[in-house]
């Protein structure tokens, strides 16, 4: 993988990974007001009823500076998904598919339960009976206050754990690249350690061959230097000869 590549696909990681546990801390926030609701087998009160939909109608009045933020942050997500989908391996087109699918549904959750919920609840526009037996009007809501708090901390509670899985498919392609980049490496050192032995065994081979090739030539150049002394002396014995004669 080019570095540029790499730096590339690190950034749009922590696109994905920084939003995400921001709306997690943010989901976080909420579940002091979702626990009355759904995570204790004590009936909330009239009271209860009343401190929820305060705080709902704070949330959906809030200046609009927080709304914008949440969605920029929303928006900064979207686009790490599509910044690591472009020209994807097979890595990303499975791990990132999926996660942004489920970033997506997360999303389509918060359009139609969130924003419609804490819109009623602002306008306090609930079922006709106490209830929860809706009216047939058709701009009539069709849930009673007690029931829209209860599908704001059901959607909630769906939203997290939909951005868990995002976060915990984010955490298992980092895992499938690390380990596939360690077998990888090793490979790569056991090709290299193969080239050196056969590199070694190769100059071995070729010095003991250069050793024998001038032990030969050092037998042959004594037999000539022999031959030629034989061939001296009987010269100079010849030489000595006819001057005696």
């Amino acid at each position: 993988m080019a570095p540029r590549t790499s730096y590339l696909k690190s950034f749009a990681t922590a696109l994905i990974l920084c939003p995400t546990s921001f709306l997690l801390g943010l989901l976080f926030s909420q579940l002091p007001y979702d626990h009355a609701l759904l995570w204790t087998s004590t009936p909330p009160t009239a009271a209860t009823y009343e401190t929820l939909a305060q705080h709902a109608q704070h949330l959906h009045r809030a200046a609009p500076i927080v709304p914008r933020v949440l969605h920029i942050v929303i928006f900064l997500g979207l686009s790490g998904f599509v910044l690591k989908l472009y020209r994807a391996s097979e890595s990303n087109t499975l791990f990132d598919g999926a996660s942004l699918f489920l970033y997506m549904c997360a999303v389509v959750v918060y359009i139609v339960n969130v924003v419609k919920g804490l819109r009623v609840v602002s306008g306090g526009a609930y079922a006709v009976d106490g209830d929860g037996a809706g009216g047939g009007g058709g701009s009539t809501p069709k849930l009673s206050r007690a029931d829209e708090l209860r599908v704001l901390a059901a959607s909630h509670t769906i939203i997290a754990l939909v951005l868990l899985g995002v976060l915990g498919l984010q955490a298992g392609q980092w895992y499938a690249e690390r380990k596939e980049a360690l077998e990888l490496r090793g490979l790569r050192e056991k090709e290299r350690g193969e080239r050196e032995d056969g590199v070694a065994a190769g100059a071995a081979a070729g010095g003991s061959g250069g050793g024998g090739g001038s032990g030969g030539g050092g037998v042959g150049s004594a037999a000539a230097a022999a031959a030629a002394s034989r061939r001296s002396s009987h010269a100079h014995g010849a030489h000595n000869g006819k001057k005696k004669v």
